[in-house]
């Protein structure tokens, strides 16, 4: 008996331990989250607990909860939210060879506090009736005088149109970039819109004939609209390439349970997760050894630009002020 029972005791000692819950603070969708919780759970065992809101506002929570926070991992999109999370010191840094094997340098954070999951472009949508691809080249293209009038953008607010600007920041530069930003803001058919979807409906109405989106927003319009003339276009192929962005996570810095964290992020990143984590929203995944969804990957391949995504963080407050002055709303 004493001998089970020893045995039983160095069993225990030396099985693997899980958290049985994960607190995940999440600004991507609850809809595109719950598969891949419930498929985490079904693996492991381990419950996902998703919390929801803005990127800003959770943010903003987990800085106020400080050390008593219950949250364990943080999950956002585009790299310049991640960027001021990082500022914000509410990631810890992750050692993952898994990850850095899985996840391309540019598209995770440099002191690896965070690592992309899911890509999207944000690139050149046209009307096919009114515009050929023949006409299209850059983003810097839709400042020519020859789009008076025709193009369309979404509002200056929002951080996709800002992590644009602030990597043509570094790309291009200050004076070049406000050329392009202000021959875009005399280019406009209309005000700019308040989202994608809305923009992307404007081209396929005729309101105007080009515009900038995500990748993204163009796949879910046209799953309920596939007769609209809208077509895709990846700019800047003959230069830098296009802009793309990531959804992506990170350790939160108070949690009690880092190393079961890094190993959800770690699932999230290979071949198991990273479809079910991109297609239900139309996105490439992070890990360049996965193929995407057949709809995506029918938009054709392209070449993108390899800038680390986090610099869209960094010339933020450069890019917005730029926009302000060029009379970008």
């Amino acid at each position: 008996m004493k001998k089970i029972l020893a045995v039983s005791v160095a069993l225990l000692a030396t099985a693997p331990t899980f958290a049985e819950e994960l607190v995940v603070y999440s600004s991507r969708a609850d809809n595109l989250l719950r598969p891949v919780a419930a498929a985490y759970q079904k693996k492991t065992g381990v419950t996902i607990k998703l919390v929801n809101d803005k990127a800003g506002p959770l943010m903003e929570k987990l800085k106020a909860e400080g050390s008593n926070s219950p949250a364990d991992v943080f999950i956002t999109v585009d790299g310049g939210n991640l960027w001021q999370a990082v500022q914000m010191g509410l990631l810890r840094p992750i050692n993952s060879s898994t990850l850095k094997a899985n996840i391309p340098a540019n598209l995770r954070d440099p002191q690896n506090h965070w690592f992309g999951l899911s890509v999207r472009a944000r690139t050149i949508f046209y009307n096919t009736a009114k515009v050929k691809p023949s006409e299209l080249s850059s983003y810097a293209n839709l400042a020519d005088p020859k789009w008076k009038g025709r193009l369309c953008l979404r509002t200056s607010n929002n951080v996709y149109n800002q992590s644009l600007v602030g990597v043509m920041l570094a790309n291009q530069g200050q004076q070049k970039t406000a050329q392009v930003v202000k021959g875009w803001v005399n280019n406009l058919a209309v005000a700019p819109f308040p989202d994608d979807t809305a923009m992307l409906k404007a081209i396929g109405s005729g309101r105007c004939d080009v515009g900038i989106a995500n990748t993204y927003y163009y796949g879910r319009l046209m799953d309920k609209e596939p007769n609209l003339p809208i077509g895709i276009f990846f700019a800047d192929q003959q230069g830098k390439g296009t802009h793309v962005n990531v959804s992506g996570a990170g350790v939160t810095k108070h949690t009690k349970k880092a190393a079961q964290a890094q190993k959800f992020i770690e699932w999230l990143s290979g071949s198991e997760a990273q479809n079910l984590f991109a297609d239900l929203n139309h996105e490439y995944p992070a890990n360049p050894k996965i193929s995407p969804d057949p709809k995506v990957a029918k938009w054709g391949k392209f070449k993108q630009d390899v800038i680390n995504v986090s610099v869209a963080g960094s010339n933020q407050k450069k890019a917005v002020m730029l926009m302000k002055q060029a009379g970008y709303q």
